[in-house]
């Protein structure tokens, strides 16, 4: 199974500069341990402590909230696109928060 995941700047530190990379896995929480395996560090940027996303982290499948889609259950299908992007909100304060919880 082959799912698209495209990365923001701010974490491309971990895919070696890659704006894509492929992983693979059944739901959200499976891909982002594979892409773990293959991007050292990666998933510890994306998920908290407890064991949810990053409420500074938006991720999408196929242009669709994660979030309207179970979170971390979410489904996956092979061919599925998933967009990861930083949340910006409350201006530039906002932004250093964001930076903060993704390790910048």
């Amino acid at each position: 199974m082959a799912i698209e995941v495209r990365i923001p700047t701010i974490l491309r530190t971990y895919t070696a500069g890659a704006k894509t990379v492929d992983g693979s896995g059944d739901t959200l929480a499976d891909l982002l341990t594979d892409l773990d395996g293959r991007h050292s560090g990666l998933r510890g940027r994306l998920i908290t402590q407890e064991g949810a996303l990053h409420k500074f982290v938006n991720v999408y499948v196929n242009d669709e909230d994660v979030r309207f889609l179970g979170s971390l259950d979410a489904k996956l299908n092979d061919g599925d696109t998933v967009t990861i992007l930083p949340a910006v909100a409350g201006g530039a304060l906002g932004l250093l928060a964001a930076a903060a919880m993704l390790g910048r």
